[in-house]
């Protein structure tokens, strides 16, 4: 199973009821596919980057979930010919997340390289003295 997010955008106008429908829609579009809604966050009316179908706001709404291909399809399908949501995107996050985790233990097998041992003696560096008798000896 793949983790994927999905963000949608609703009419303005929609009801609280109507914005719940569509989220147990999918809820139950994904379960029946043997995924998990992971988290859902409704981010409430926000302004529009550019006007779609002459509207200026939209409910914002984000779900995280983990599923298959197939349910993905039918998600979308059904996001299509509602005619409540103006625009919706679904973006596969667990590659992303991979690679974030993979970073975040390279960190920490640097962080304990650098805390386990002591640090490396730094080369001796001549002070002015014993230049300046270095220098007294050459010349006398």
């Amino acid at each position: 199973m793949r983790i994927y997010e999905e963000l949608f955008i609703v009419k303005p106008d929609a009801t609280e009821e109507e914005i719940d429908q569509i989220i147990e829609q999918l809820t139950g579009i994904i379960t029946s596919a043997g995924g998990a809604v992971e988290k859902t966050e409704k981010w409430g009316r926000r302004r529009l980057a550019y006007r779609v179908q002459k509207l200026r706001e939209g409910y914002y709404v984000l779900l995280q979930f983990n599923c298959g291909a197939e349910a993905i399809k039918e998600i979308e399908r059904r996001l299509r010919v509602s005619d409540l949501v103006l625009k919706f995107i679904t973006v596969r996050i667990d590659e992303t997340l991979k690679r974030l985790e993979k970073r975040r233990k390279q960190r920490e097998k640097r962080a304990a390289r650098k805390s386990s041992g002591a640090p490396p003696a730094a080369p001796q560096v001549p002070v002015a003295e014993e230049m300046l008798e270095a220098a007294q000896e050459q010349e006398g």
